[in-house]
């Protein structure tokens, strides 16, 4: 899974609910606390720069804060407009990092409460619940494990359905197993070179891939045209049969969703999904 850089996300994580002037303490109990109030805080300190840059004075920073709590729709003047930035910023907050923590689970979000008394602070300077600097390297490790744990939740059934077809495939005796539960059947035997990482790192091949209920989410077939390809920058699965093919042989291949894309999404290819590849191994490229 891609890396979750909270920090880079600046433009929608610059969030607060209410005014500035009511006291926010930090109630850290959960990994979810930990990462509300630590993203509140790394930006807090860079709220004053942004109001300034969107032209919003500085003294108005209560109704920015108030304005990402209210929710209501102002606009005019200074004040209103420093509200209504706060409205837009906490909406953005909301689609975007939850999303990327929690995917499709609606029924989970950040701490509000901890993600604006973490903000203030980092408006305060205020690091007596954490030290930014000590803190953000774990938040990323907080929120892959969360996201990771969300996303199996929700795609169960893939996970599922995927082991249930590789374990019927496992009693096919014309099918042969590798290593970390890839399999595959050979179409075609070829007597060809093997390639490898340290000799041919990149192969040409004409490959189809689908889901297992039959689904084609790619097929150099249907370009009509080869694809040439590293093998050490492919899906793992891949990878593993390509470096046990002969050049001629044409295999059909089963690799396990830990071995592919995993908890990621790519197109058609949904969170744990099984995927078939028939795969061609047409030349070694020197």
């Amino acid at each position: 899974m891609r890396k979750i850089s909270f920090v880079a996300i600046m433009a929608i994580i610059l969030t607060a609910s209410m005014s500035c002037n009511k006291s926010y303490k930090a109630d850290i109990k959960t990994d979810i606390d930990t990462i509300s109030y630590a993203i509140g805080q790394a930006n807090g300190s860079q709220l004053s720069m942004y109001l300034a840059q969107s032209g919003i004075d500085s003294t108005h920073m209560a109704d920015f804060i108030k304005g990402f709590n209210d929710g209501a729709k102002a606009a005019g003047d200074q004040k209103k407009a420093a509200y209504y930035m706060g409205l837009a910023q906490g909406l953005q907050m909301t689609n975007g990092l939850n999303t990327n923590l929690f995917g499709k689970d609606s029924d989970k979000k950040l701490s509000t409460k901890n993600l604006v008394a973490g903000l203030v602070a980092g408006v305060k300077n205020d690091t007596s619940v954490f030290v930014p600097e000590k803190i953000m390297p774990q938040i990323n490790e907080m929120g892959e494990r969360i996201h990771k744990e969300s996303i199996e939740k929700q795609y169960k059934g893939n996970k599922e359905e995927g082991q249930k077809f590789l374990a019927e495939k496992a009693k096919d005796a014309n099918v042969k197993k590798l290593a970390n539960g890839v399999m595959y059947k050979v179409l075609k035997e070829g007597n060809g070179a093997i390639p490898n990482d340290s000799t041919a790192a990149k192969v040409k091949i004409n490959y189809e891939g689908k889901l297992i209920d039959g689904t084609v989410f790619d097929s150099s077939y249907e370009r009509k045209e080869p694809a040439e390809m590293l093998i050490n920058q492919v899906v793992p699965g891949f990878g593993e049969a390509l470096r046990h093919m002969p050049v001629g042989s044409t295999w059909e291949v089963y690799i396990p969703a830990e071995q592919a894309y995993g908890e990621r999404e790519a197109g058609k290819i949904k969170p744990f999904s099984t995927l078939i590849f028939k795969i061609e191994l047409l030349d070694i490229v020197k």
